[in-house]
């Protein structure tokens, strides 16, 4: 199993998934000297979720792939690639940021539930759609895990998010996000008639007055 030695850790109230970019603002002085020391050896640091005073045991390596702003006052904003799925082995606390020894994660070899997984994007682009958002088929194709790719935008909770990236095999992955689109779908159709109604001229023609007196 391959490893990291002293991998810098980044606790944050995200998840973050391989293939995915996220922007962050880098402000506080320990992590402006990671992010610093990251550039200068073209090295991955680590992102964990940090979550009601928990740090997660598991996390996605991320490299900076742009400087979008530098600050006068030393702060900066960044882009950066989710890598690859790793587990903490040893955390320490030598630097002013956290480091730490750890397992970098592979997925076990398995066939492709083809089915399964044309289910889950179906479903995942209805989603897509009720929400507003522009749905593009090309954000499926060629890519290596689209569990990872339907997650970060599913409406999961952060727990959720973190059960799904600590989660061993593509096959689990999906089939976990199809029973969360079965169950999510039919809630988000129902606000959205409600919506609708509410929008309509005199949906609340016969609605009694709220003091429950005469209109």
């Amino acid at each position: 199993m391959a490893t990291i030695a002293s991998l810098p850790i980044f606790p944050l109230g995200e998840v973050l998934y391989p293939g995915e970019r996220l922007p962050l603002h880098i402000f506080e002085d320990r992590y402006r000297m990671m992010i610093a020391r990251c550039l200068q050896r073209s090295e991955p640091f680590g992102i964990v979720l940090f979550d009601d005073g928990e740090m997660a045991s598991v996390g996605c390596t991320a490299r900076v792939s742009a400087v979008t702003a530098r600050y006068e006052d030393g702060k900066l904003d960044i882009l950066v690639l989710g890598e690859q799925r790793f587990k903490i082995v040893e955390l320490r606390q030598e630097l002013p940021y956290l480091t730490a020894d750890v397992e970098l994660i592979d997925d076990p070899d398995e066939p492709s539930a083809s089915d399964l997984k044309e289910r889950a994007i179906t479903q995942h682009m209805k989603l897509l759609e009720l929400a507003g958002r522009t749905v593009r088929p090309s954000l499926y194709q060629d890519v290596k895990d689209v569990s990872f790719v339907m997650a970060h935008n599913a409406g999961l909770t952060l727990r959720q998010k973190q059960e799904v990236l600590e989660m061993r095999g593509e096959n689990a992955r999906i089939a976990y996000l199809v029973d969360h689109f079965e169950g999510i779908i039919p809630r988000v159709e129902q606000m959205e008639d409600v919506r609708r109604k509410v929008r309509s001229n005199g949906f609340f023609k016969d609605f009694p007055p709220a003091d429950g007196g005469d209109a």
